[in-house]
């Protein structure tokens, strides 16, 4: 029989004590290769896991730094992405398996072990850009699109003012004030 690729990533949850404990996962292209339909194929990298265990939950802290391969849309030529990531995940202990929240799941009380290569591939999943450009064809414009909370589109103070002056404007309503006025 063959060894899981993602059998390294388990932790053993039954007999660990209720304190924090650290877990340390190295990941390569074998993570990508085990989640079918992955749009990534190649990386390597490690991740660091902070496990902080109590009667009720359990709150785990991702550290993920590596890189992975991407495919530029632009020119199809393949470049490293770094990746540098940060997650919390709350895990519940609960009668049966639930997703709540992107970060709090809950999992049956007598689960044994809890393997997190899914977290951690699902992490780098979406740490990868939208629009994925190699470094060398980024421009001043490209980096403005990446920055988060950035507006894609703003209508100008002008056409709001113009709209708000409409809605204010409504011809039954002067209708009805010159008839209060007579």
């Amino acid at each position: 029989m063959a060894k899981s690729p993602l059998k390294p990533f388990e932790i053993e949850i039954q007999g660990l004590s209720l304190d924090q404990h650290s877990f340390d996962f190295s990941f390569d292209n074998q993570l990508f290769e085990a989640f079918e339909g992955s749009l990534i194929e190649k990386g390597k990298g490690s991740a660091h896991v902070e496990l902080l265990k109590s009667e009720t939950m359990m709150a785990l802290s991702f550290e993920v730094e590596g890189s992975v391969e991407l495919i530029c849309d632009r020119s199809l030529r393949p470049f490293d992405y770094e990746l540098d990531i940060r997650q919390e995940l709350i895990i519940k202990f609960g009668d049966e398996f639930a997703e709540l929240d992107d970060d709090i799941v809950v999992i049956p009380r007598e689960t044994q072990h809890l393997n997190v290569a899914q977290y951690i591939y699902e992490f780098i999943s979406v740490d990868v850009p939208m629009k994925k450009l190699h470094p060398e064809l980024v421009t001043e414009e490209d980096e403005d699109y990446e920055v988060e909370g950035s507006l894609i589109y703003q209508t100008s103070a002008e056409q709001e003012q113009d709209d708000d002056t409409e809605e204010n404007v409504d011809p039954r309503w002067e209708a009805l004030k010159k008839f209060r006025n007579n």
